[in-house]
């Protein structure tokens, strides 16, 4: 437990000091907007191009890696749409319900995987991302156009438009091509992805807004505890059916205890969502997810 604890707790103060830096408008305002443009686009991209140009693709895990990704967002996304089902929730609340069970913290997962779990845990990672930030992208979109259908072009172009993704793409196929970092491109990559989680976790914790906390108190509770309580059991159920080694195992159900990603706010407001009920999810979880994710931690390491 200590060391749990003492992987975790600068990952969260990390985060403190990015809220507390933006309530005191420290450097400014308007340096938060450009530090998030900047993590997105260039610096994270670089950490999952590197940790996918060198990951072992070989791994004979993999493939049933993936297969519980996609078994664990299968299972997450049935029970989700049985209970729009029942509840009949307009397209702007179910989507953003959906990306409050379905999303997670990137920025926040990887700091705590690369703190316990050092390179080989980021790579497979990296992997793990691969497969699941694309398909979860969809299933917002869907989501979001539930009852009315979404056309191709509204699912494919949030995919064909995120860096992550594509970052992911390109490093999987330098890996398969064997395309070798020379010439200190390697260094330079390593330079801007070992910037990348601090600043992104900064982030994190500016985009905090505990304003919206108030109200719909009984949908921020159960979408919460949807997310951070029975999502990695899922994860734990298909790991197990799956047979996945230790590691793999871990770092899946890491994933699916993580709280949702605050870039599901921008989506939201682009596909005409509640963003308040969405900002109020991301801050709820976030919170949480400090007291969660030492419980999920310890039962899985």
């Amino acid at each position: 437990m200590t060391s749990l604890l003492t992987t975790l707790w600068p990952v969260f103060l990390l985060i403190i000091a990015g809220y507390v830096m933006k309530q005191r408008s420290f450097p400014g305002d308007g340096f938060w907007p450009g530090a998030e443009k900047i993590n997105y686009f260039i610096l994270f991209p670089a950490l999952l191009f590197s940790s996918l140009a060198n990951a072992p693709l070989d791994n004979p895990a993999l493939p049933r890696v993936l297969g519980a990704v996609l078994l664990g967002l299968g299972a997450c996304s049935i029970g989700l749409v049985i209970a729009w089902r029942l509840w009949r929730w307009p397209a702007a609340r179910f989507g953003v319900l959906a990306q409050g069970v379905l999303r997670f913290n990137t920025y926040l997962g990887l700091a705590v995987v690369g703190s316990l779990f050092g390179k080989a845990g980021l790579v497979l990672a990296a992997v793990i991302m691969a497969v699941y930030v694309p398909t979860v992208n969809v299933l917002s979109v869907l989501a979001f156009t539930a009852g009315r259908g979404a056309s191709l072009k509204a699912l494919l172009l949030p995919i064909a438009r995120n860096p992550l993704i594509l970052a992911c793409l390109a490093g999987a196929a330098s890996n398969l091509g064997g395309l070798e970092l020379k010439w200190g491109s390697d260094k330079l990559l390593a330079l801007l992805a070992n910037t990348s989680l601090p600043l992104g976790l900064l982030n994190v914790g500016a985009a905090l807004n505990l304003r919206e906390l108030r109200g719909e108190l009984g949908a921020l509770t159960a979408n919460s505890l949807a997310r951070l309580v029975a999502a990695p059991l899922v994860a734990a159920v298909c790991a197990q059916l799956l047979d996945l080694p230790k590691l793999e195992s871990a770092i899946l159900i890491l994933f699916f205890a993580l709280p949702t990603a605050p870039t599901s706010y921008v989506l939201a407001r682009q596909m005409g969502g509640d963003a308040h009920l969405m900002a109020g999810i991301i801050t709820l979880q976030t919170l949480l997810s400090a007291a969660t994710l030492v419980v999920a931690l310890a039962w899985i390491t």
